[in-house]
């Protein structure tokens, strides 16, 4: 048997306490496709259209995040990518 300095230390929390409250997890809410389109007040079709790569650069495309068939994107990046696109029109 090893000693218990060389086994690796594993963090865990007991069972009663239940699951991390979200802030814990320092995350935000990501946006769906539909939360996007109304932002934007466009199409959902649209959002997606702009997520693609066919043909577009990557500046060009909405940044996203792909959860398997789920796409989400960051609040933060979509108001990076709008301010970029805002000084382009200057």
């Amino acid at each position: 048997m090893s000693s218990p300095e060389a086994s690796p230390r594993v963090l865990s929390r007991p069972a009663d306490h239940g699951p991390l409250a979200p802030e814990a997890y320092d995350l935000h809410e990501l946006l769906t496709v539909d939360d996007v389109a109304a932002l934007l007040k466009v199409s959902p079709s649209w959002v997606y259209e702009h997520t693609r790569s066919r043909g577009t650069s990557r500046t060009e495309r909405i940044p996203h995040i792909r959860l398997g068939k789920y796409v989400r994107f960051d609040p933060a990046a979509i108001r990076a990518f709008l301010e970029r696109k805002k000084c382009q029109l200057k």
